[in-house]
């Protein structure tokens, strides 16, 4: 009798194990499979609080944090006067020729974020930033806002570009700019395990309208009051008054003692 007994206890002591290891299991691959959706997505909407004098912004002491936690860039060391130019290009309005011939007599190195659409009417402009040794970054398929998308769909936005780039130019992008200046926490975990590293920036001022072009010496001096040390400067492709002012804000801030410098050659 205390023999049976005995096996009726070790057959429910059996049963309760295995049940907990089937619940853990199934937990485990819950975990696995839902992962981002205990991630943040609450949208963050970049921007900054310019500083005068030279000195570098607020950039917003949590949204930096975050940001670098999953592995992204907005500015660089404090110490080194080091400027990083990034343009952002969803189009192409005939500008960006002049862009690359000014960059190239001025010996200075840029990153070209661009969409699905420049790269797909613009093979030679893209070839061209390629063969001159500029950075083309990603800036997904169709430029929606990433934390508005699931994880199925920001996958496709970012690898389809990259396929797309690859099987074009044989080039491996590595650098993506979320479109609208919007993520979240989720969105740069997401775009970190594709292999990914977000760049945002730490000036940027409203010249992406081309029926409301700003005027050109009042923007010259906007952008050379608001170089800082480490600045990853953001422009847009589009812009005439850019294009127009390029030169010379290149050729003043050298004078004032910055360096351009590459993505590839980011220090913190």
């Amino acid at each position: 009798m205390k023999n049976r007994f005995k096996m009726i206890k070790v057959l429910i002591l059996f049963i309760i194990i295995f049940s907990l290891s089937i619940v853990t299991s199934m937990n485990k691959e819950e975990m696995l499979t839902t992962n981002s959706q205990v991630v943040s997505n609450k949208k963050i909407c970049w921007g900054i609080k310019r500083e005068e004098n030279h000195k570098q912004p607020d950039l917003g002491s949590t949204n930096q944090k975050i940001l670098e936690q999953y592995n992204g860039i907005a500015m660089g060391n404090h110490e080194k006067k080091y400027i990083y130019l990034t343009f952002d290009e969803g189009y192409e309005a005939g500008y960006t020729s002049k862009i690359l011939e000014t960059l190239k007599n001025n010996q200075v190195k840029a990153a070209f974020f661009l969409t699905a659409h420049y790269i797909n009417t613009q093979e030679e402009l893209v070839k061209q930033m390629i063969g001159e040794g500029h950075i083309v970054g990603n800036h997904t398929v169709n430029h929606k806002s990433m934390p508005d998308l699931s994880d199925g769909e920001i996958e496709s936005e970012v690898m389809q570009l990259h396929k797309t780039i690859y099987e074009k130019f044989n080039y491996e992008m590595k650098y993506i700019r979320p479109p609208k200046g919007e993520f979240s926490e989720r969105t740069l975990e997401i775009s970190n395990s594709l292999g990914y590293q977000t760049v945002m920036w730490s000036f940027a001022y409203e010249d992406w309208n081309e029926d409301k072009q700003p005027d050109e010496e009042k923007s010259k001096n906007k952008i050379l009051n608001n170089l800082h040390s480490g600045e990853i400067m953001l422009l847009h492709g589009n812009s005439k008054t850019n294009t127009n002012i390029l030169d010379s804000i290149i050729k003043e801030t050298k004078n004032m003692g910055y360096e351009f410098k590459s993505l590839d050659e980011f220090e913190k």
